[in-house]
């Protein structure tokens, strides 16, 4: 499945999310690698496995091997990284704030790409998963590395509609599931 087939798998009462996975694709504000790993590590975030295969097979093209393997890297570190910190974050008790978190993140030091772009993959995806502390974590990070407010909104905004657009399908699926049971 092709980001094409996505768009028209989208339902009518979704119509708004198949124009934004247009305004997506043909978005030219940040580079080749950023935007197909933006595709990859959040299609792999969305937890849909047709926005995911969709994605990745409109990226993997696109992208080397080692970007490729590095935006998954950023969707599974992240989807361990954003349960635990929002945990310490939300937790009442706020000793687990000082307590080491015991967790391998070796990928986040050397995930074998540019680190800016590693970054901006991660810092999509812990929007995704709403992790107040990694989401502030990755945008110091991003402007540290004089990355423009511009093209962190972007990235965020890839992975709002990429959310929902698994939100969209899986409505989709339930409305059919519904009328088969109906009838």
């Amino acid at each position: 499945m092709s980001i094409e087939a996505l768009k028209s798998a989208i339902p009518d009462f979704a119509k708004d999310v198949r124009l934004n996975l247009s305004s997506m694709a043909s978005d030219e504000s940040l580079t080749d690698q950023q935007k197909y790993g933006l595709f990859v590590a959040c299609g792999i975030a969305s937890r849909n496995a047709a926005v995911r295969d969709a994605l990745i097979a409109e990226a993997a093209p696109k992208l080397s091997p080692a970007a490729l393997t590095a935006a998954k890297s950023a969707a599974a570190i992240m989807g361990m990284n954003n349960v635990y910190y929002r945990f310490v974050h939300l937790a009442a008790n706020k000793d687990y704030q000082s307590m080491p978190a015991k967790l391998r993140m070796n990928v986040i030091g050397n995930p074998g790409v540019d680190k800016i772009d590693f970054e901006l993959w991660s810092l999509a995806v812990s929007a995704i998963n709403g992790c107040g502390l990694c989401i502030d974590s990755h945008e110091e990070v991003l402007r540290k590395g004089d990355v423009s407010t511009a093209t962190i909104q972007t990235a965020v905004r890839f992975a709002a509609i990429i959310a929902s657009a698994a939100i969209a399908l899986e409505a989709a699926e339930s409305d059919a599931g519904a009328k088969a049971a109906a009838a």
